[in-house]
């Protein structure tokens, strides 16, 4: 009887951010179940990989999983595999972080596990070919990737039998094709099925080697797959299977597969992932074109055959292009990341001249910024596909909130503490224009001039939290026949049913990415319900039109200056707004003046900001005015005629962004929701709060107009205590009464 080798592979990940509830559910419906199951069958080999964040969340709250695991490794039962310490997508990072995330996990795992670590799980399989001198550099001997990748280089499925050798600088690494057939078959398809194709592969290609590498929450954490995997038995009938069926089917490890056969060729392979991630990360056009042209092709047998070499047109990379906000944080990471390898190269350059080698302590706060900087660069909210990603808030905060932790090591490390102001020109967002990064002990804002002057990340220090990091609303293809479907509800996710008139209200597009200090020139009869269904309603320029600007530091403060002449409606006026931060001060001062207005004009003028939030239907989380008073959650929609002030009040994060200006103005608040895919299907997820002040501008007889603003960020605890002593205040002076 021919024989085959069939390696199976599982990868277990939970991304940095998610609550703890949903690990926990995970690892009870799936991690634990697994490794209880495959405890029962000493004659299955397994390969296991588990992401650096998971694995610290089982070391601290599952130390008794961790021993079993060990247990199967000391007895060679299961294989451990590495990769990126908190499962980054390797080519979006630089090299230096590469190599030292996989060789920092590695030491990690053979201190837990007493094992050497000779292979590593690529997060999402996205390879580019220079990956490989860095792998190989850090260690790695082999990795799997899909067989989609293989195709993709111009192989055809018999070819795809065993591992290849790639190289790159003379490095050679060995990559093992994954099934995807095998993929889709496990644990979805009875047993029988992928036994009769591994017999199928086995009679046609004697001594193949097979691998099934794929996401290990399918066997019980995704929907209804826990009672099928395990209440009705799959696993363990799929298990007996292979163990009956041991005297032609050897499970092995992709170790000892390295060992024990030969290469079967060499490959070189294209930049690429698997084949759902090149759709998602096609533009939305260019999707639903290659859908409708793939459907058109079934059933013609010679366009099926053109299917295998039409394999999508999507790269990964352009995830970053396709949402802005995703570009945001990879440009904001690669910040930290050049600023960290500067000071380290520094301090060794200082260390061979003159002996300025940091010291203990310094050495000590680089390091945790080295690993904050390393938990920013979890690839699971840079992208979006079949999971929320990108559109969970609390997955983008997770990454804000390592990035800032490690600029905040890092300013300790030099020294930069206490009170102070300053500001740095430079292309932080990778645009080719300058932007502004306003920085004090307290806050961190980043301006951009050319872009409207908007401020797109606004940084709370001691809560680390960027207030802006919101998402805009976009068409994706599942939005398509979205009406006649079903919505899920959980926590922060609404859900109702298909109701038309709902979705025509609530599928709004906009038009970029939504930031703060937006100036918009809007008709005078302009409405609230309009503005939120969407569209351009805007009669200005200056939005996203570019600002000269110009910096003017002083002892402790220091002031970005724009300009900028353009239009608002039919009339040519200028728009002057300075942005200044104060040493000591926890708050931005914003400055306004518009010049050359024409006489008997009258602007509907706005200023849109942003307060980003996890949730907007919470009783901690609510809109103040000015006495105090609570106005509404903060997914509230408000018309308020004349206010001179509004506070957004947030005390899961811990902060109050409280916004007041010198003129009272009317005011509009409304939710940002976005309609997005899950594992559960399509949701309806809070993103932030448009907080939108409005004046009708009637300049004076020079032609100018003027505005002060005041965006002042504190702690929600104290904001707390004071309404608590307002309350006891008021209430004092009713019973005085």
């Amino acid at each position: 009887m021919n024989k085959i080798k069939f390696v199976f592979a599982l990868h277990n990940h939970q991304p940095i951010g998610n609550f703890d509830g949903v690990i926990e559910e995970a690892y009870r419906t799936s991690y634990l179940p697994f490794l209880e199951t495959i405890e029962r069958y000493p004659s299955i080999q397994t390969v296991l990989h588990t992401s650096g964040p998971l694995m610290e969340w089982l070391v601290d709250r599952r130390p008794e999983y961790i021993k079993r695991v060990a247990a199967l490794v000391s007895e060679g039962r299961i294989e451990i595999l590495g990769g990126g310490f908190y499962e980054p997508i390797l080519p979006m990072i630089p090299a230096a972080d590469r190599v030292d995330q996989i060789q920092s996990y590695s030491r990690y795992l053979a201190d837990l596990f007493g094992c050497e670590i000779r292979g590593a799980w690529i997060a999402e399989r996205v390879w580019e070919q220079r990956l490989t001198v860095d792998l190989v550099e850090a260690g790695i001997e082999y990795t799997v990737l899909d067989d989609f990748h293989f195709l993709r280089a111009g192989l055809v499925d018999r070819d795809l039998r065993g591992y290849r050798l790639t190289d790159d600088e003379g490095r050679i690494l060995k990559v093992f094709p994954g099934s995807e057939r095998a993929r889709y078959l496990v644990p979805f398809s009875d047993p029988h099925a992928t036994i009769d194709y591994l017999r199928r592969l086995a009679d046609e290609h004697p001594g193949a080697i097979v691998v099934h590498a794929d996401d290990g929450e399918k066997f019980g954490s995704w929907p209804k797959t826990y009672d099928h995997v395990y209440k009705f038995g799959w696993l363990s009938r799929f298990l007996d299977m292979l163990a009956e069926n041991s005297d032609w089917i050897e499970t092995t490890t992709l170790a000892r597969a390295a060992i024990e056969t030969l290469p079967t060729g060499s490959i070189y392979l294209p930049d690429c992932s698997y084949r759902e991630m090149t759709e998602w990360a096609m533009e939305t056009s260019a999707a639903l074109e290659f859908k409708d042209a793939v459907r058109g092709a079934w059933g013609v047998p010679q366009a099926e055959r053109l299917l295998r070499f039409a394999r999508g047109g999507g790269f990964w990379r352009n995830f970053l292009a396709k949402y802005p906000e995703s570009r945001a944080m990879y440009a904001r990471m690669l910040g930290v990341s050049e600023r960290l390898r500067s000071i380290e190269a520094a301090s060794r350059s200082a260390d061979s001249e003159s002996g300025g080698r940091l010291n203990s302590a310094q050495s000590t706060l680089v390091a945790e910024a080295r690993r904050e900087l390393f938990r920013s660069q979890c690839n699971c909210a840079y992208w979006h596909g079949s999971f929320g990603g990108l559109y969970l808030p609390h997955l983008r905060g997770a990454i804000y909130r390592g990035l800032i932790a490690a600029d905040d090591l890092l300013d300790r490390a030099q020294g930069r503490e206490g009170p102070r102001a300053s500001c740095k020109i430079h292309d932080f967002n990778i645009d080719l224009r300058k932007e502004a990064k306003l920085e004090n002990e307290a806050l961190i804002a980043f301006v951009a001039p050319a872009r409207g002057g908007r401020i797109y990340e606004l940084d709370a220090r001691s809560a680390r939290v960027n207030l802006l990091a919101t998402l805009a609303r976009r068409q994706e293809p599942y939005h398509q026949g979205i009406e006649a479907r079903e919505f899920r509800q959980e926590n922060n996710h609404s859900s109702v049913n298909g109701d038309p008139a709902f979705w025509s209200r609530t599928i709004v597009y906009d038009s970029g990415p939504l930031e703060a200090l937006v100036d918009r020139f809007y008709p005078l009869d302009l409405n609230l319900e309009t503005l939120r269904r969407g569209g351009d309603h805007d009669r200005g320029d200056f939005a996203s039109g570019a600002f000269s600007a110009t910096v003017h530091r002083g002892a402790n403060r220091v002031v970005l200056a724009m300009e900028r002449t353009g239009s608002a409606g039919d009339h040519p006026i200028v728009v002057r707004k300075n942005v200044t931060i104060e040493a000591g001060r926890p708050r931005l001062l914003i400055e306004y003046v518009l010049e050359q207005i024409p006489k008997h004009s009258r602007l509907n003028f706005a200023i849109e900001f942003q307060v980003a939030s996890m949730a907007g239907r919470a009783d901690d989380r609510y809109y103040r005015d000015g006495a105090g008073e609570r106005l509404g959650y903060l997914d509230s929609t408000l018309d308020i005629a004349s206010t001179d002030r509004i506070a957004a009040v947030d005390h899961w994060l811990d902060v109050s962004s409280e916004l007041s200006w010198s003129r009272p103005a009317a005011l509009w608040t409304y939710p940002i929701e976005t309609i997005n895919g899950s594992e559960a299907g399509i949701e309806r997820v809070f993103q932030s709060s448009a907080i939108i002040p409005r004046w009708i501008v009637e300049p004076d007889s020079a032609g100018k107009w003027t505005l002060a603003i005041e965006w002042t960020i504190s702690s929600a605890a104290y904001i707390a205590s004071t309404e608590s002593t307002g309350e006891r205040a008021r209430a004092l002076a009713t019973s005085n009464a």
